[in-house]
């Protein structure tokens, strides 16, 4: 940062420029204030990046998080961002062994086809038809809650009379989903598909008193306003580059390699202090919009920590020659990966894998759910990949907490992806391995990540995508008017963190910049 930027009293600093950050950025200099993002790291777009990870090959991949849902089509009209989505024909396949021969479950690619693959695996038309149900309330709660996202926050009572569907409200808001699953479904892998939904970085049981699983739930079949999971062009990075653009265009001032370490608020104005190479300065603001945790946030003011979070997560990125084949020869592979392709996520092995994890076990078969970004979208790869048939492979695990890799993080994370890729080649008629493409010094194309590297790359909180519990999306006793706001009057969180937080949205970003505007103050 220029030195005479630095004594700048700015309308706002953000600290932190990953996606919400920066949607906080844009939206207030748009409407004319002077604004500073202080960003720890060399880049910007925290989780939200693209990066070549493999030395020497041009593929660039969504490091962290990777498929888009939650993100208001609001926010991209409002901010001009020059970012597109491409939705997935097939949504899911599940293989299974059956009757001593493989199967699998594929929902997508019309009705009728998914129609005649719930009766090829269960043997009538009862699954598919409570399946059409369920969805059809779940995809009435979206339509009714995501606009909400970004007004302010509505009361239990008033969102509950704007779904207008007691019957959705108490399956969602109010039971354990897992009694919902049970009563509306019977077979086994239909039950656990469903599930999935409601254990994406979330470590819980289906019947966990706490809801835990039911806001994450709620939160990956509301995106949209139809649950739908889109592929983002060009990779996650696009999405932050092009935030980063129109932040830059409307006179934001973005300083990589900026490490705020504390904040000194009186409620009126606030002076930040960050470090550099250089050595550490201040500056002054009027609004500090913090684009991190809530342990971050209090480590900043000095006040009193949050209770630990913890995340519950292996993140897989892969590069393949070629898609390896499937031992179920009904389904083709360009298809099955093409979804969200399900592995030992049958009901009974989540419930299995979540009791094993909780008495400090790595589970025996271990949960994950993998698709291939390039079917969708092939300008990830360069030219010369796509024309060898190249692929990439995404792959989050689930049901592996923070806790069980405290005594070797490297160890385990070692054993656990062995474990994993065990139980996809289970399902493959080749070994994974022989489809992995090597980098420019020999080495495999795969790397992994553990609760614990995210903490150690993004200061994810225990490695917890969330940044800790995702909130139900309507006003508590604390939450304030935009689920943003904080003990100190001009200190808004704008994380993951905050309430309607959680996945890549820029929801957070755009409601601390609404109470920055509708506070009037510069």
């Amino acid at each position: 940062m220029p030195a005479h930027e630095r004594h700048r009293t700015y309308d706002a600093v953000v600290i932190g420029g990953g996606h919400n950050g920066l949607v906080a950025a844009a939206y207030l200099a748009r409407a004319g204030r002077s604004v500073l993002v202080l960003e720890r790291l060399d880049r910007t777009g925290g989780a939200a990046v693209s990066t070549r990870p493999f030395a020497g090959v041009d593929a660039r991949l969504s490091r962290y998080s990777y498929l888009v849902s939650l993100l208001p089509k609001k926010i991209v009209r409002d901010l001009g961002l020059d970012f597109r989505v491409r939705t997935r024909t097939v949504s899911s396949y599940t293989p299974v062994e059956r009757d001593g021969r493989p199967t699998g479950l594929l929902v997508g690619g019309g009705e009728r086809r998914t129609r005649e693959a719930f009766a090829r695996l269960t043997g009538g038309t009862h699954e598919y038809e409570s399946w059409q149900r369920f969805y059809a309330m779940t995809g009435h709660v979206a339509q009714r809650v995501f606009p909400t996202l970004v007004e302010p926050l509505p009361t239990r009572d008033e969102l509950r009379v704007r779904i207008d569907d007691e019957d959705a409200w108490r399956t969602l808001f109010e039971e354990p989903i897992g009694a919902a699953i049970e009563d509306r479904f019977a077979d086994d892998l239909v039950r656990g598909v469903v599930l999935t939904d409601a254990l994406i970085g979330t470590f819980a049981d289906a019947h966990d008193p706490a809801l835990t699983q039911n806001r994450c739930f709620l939160y990956h079949v509301i995106g949209g306003g139809t649950g739908a999971w889109d592929v983002p062009v060009g990779g996650m990075g696009a999405l932050t580059d092009a935030l980063a653009t129109a932040a830059r265009a409307a006179g934001a001032v973005l300083a990589t390699g900026h490490e705020a370490v504390h904040i000194d608020t009186d409620g009126h104005t606030a002076e930040i202090t960050y470090r550099t190479a250089d050595g550490e300065s201040t500056v002054a603001a009027r609004h500090v919009l913090v684009n991190a945790s809530p342990r971050e946030l209090a480590a900043l003011t000095g006040d009193e920590p949050p209770a630990p979070a913890e995340g519950a997560q292996l993140k897989v990125n892969m590069l393949l020659k070629r898609l390896p084949r499937l031992r179920d020869d009904f389904v083709d592979p360009r298809e099955a990966f093409s979804g969200t392709f399900h592995i030992a996520e049958g009901y009974e092995q989540l419930a299995i894998a979540h009791a094993q994890a909780a008495s400090g076990e790595l589970p025996a078969a271990p949960p994950s759910e993998i698709y291939c970004h390039s079917l969708t979208d092939p300008t990830i790869l360069g030219s010369d990949l796509v024309e060898q048939g190249y692929q990439t492979l995404t792959l989050f695990g689930l049901h592996t907490p923070a806790r069980l890799f405290d005594r070797d993080n490297d160890a385990v994370r070692d054993e656990l992806l062995k474990s994993t890729l065990a139980q996809l080649d289970a399902h493959l008629a080749e070994p994974l391995a022989d489809c992995l493409a090597t980098d420019a010094d020999g080495r495999p194309c795969i790397e992994a990540k553990t609760p614990l590297d995210l903490e150690r790359d993004l200061r994810l909180p225990g490695g917890n995508i969330f940044h800790r519990d995702l909130s139900w999306p309507y006003a508590q006793e604390d939450t304030g008017r935009w689920g943003v706001e904080t003990r100190h009057p001009n200190v808004l969180l704008c994380g993951a963190g905050a309430v309607r937080g959680g996945g890549v949205s820029g929801v957070p970003g755009h409601n601390a910049a609404m109470a920055v505007l509708e506070s009037g103050d510069r």
